[in-house]
């Protein structure tokens, strides 16, 4: 499966651009994973950016991601996609075994908060994000509140890799792609 297949695929069912940024945000923070842990940073870029090709049609829990799952098989996306892609909603009882299943439900939900974050500084942009901003939100838990701290804990931990360190991995991941999230913001 080529990227641009994947990005056919969300562009036909993805039409909130807002949740088409959020998955270009989570494939930039898998490709930087799979670079960094040697592993094939198109399948993991792929990965991430179809993970929540189906919300909009399937968008509650009993039918996201598991409801996707008939669609991107008759697309031929290979099955170790579509695991990860089911598995990273725990709701599915899926297990996450393999080091690409993990990063997907490690990157999901922080993409978010780092948005957030990044939209309510002065700046409006990731160029300027340190961790240390995205801590002191994270304190304010009416802040992006639909952002699930205790998710983003546990799969930080189930990742193998420190929180904090993790929020730095996926903001200069982000920051690759800037442009493409709207997160360039008043940086000269």
């Amino acid at each position: 499966m080529t990227r641009n297949e994947a990005l056919a695929i969300v562009h036909e069912f993805v039409k909130n651009e807002n949740l088409v940024k959020h998955m270009l945000a989570v494939e930039a923070a898998m490709r930087f994973y799979a670079e960094k842990f040697g592993e094939d940073v198109e399948k993991w870029g792929v990965t991430g950016l179809l993970h929540d090709f189906d919300w909009e049609i399937h968008p509650t829990l009993e039918e996201h991601p598991a409801a996707g799952e008939p669609i991107l098989r008759q697309r031929g996306v290979p099955e170790d996609i579509i695991r990860a892609i089911i598995s990273h909603a725990d709701h599915t009882g899926v297990p996450r075994q393999t080091l690409m299943e993990k990063a997907l439900f490690a990157c999901d939900e922080v993409t978010g908060l780092i948005t957030a974050v990044a939209l309510v500084r002065p700046s409006r942009s990731l160029l300027d994000l340190e961790p240390a901003s995205v801590k002191k939100k994270w304190k304010d838990k009416a802040f992006a509140a639909g952002a699930n701290r205790a998710e983003i804990e546990k799969a930080a931990a189930e990742f193998g890799v420190d929180l904090w360190e993790h929020v730095g991995n996926v903001i200069a991941a982000m920051r690759r792609i800037a442009p493409e999230l709207g997160l360039v913001g008043n940086i000269n």
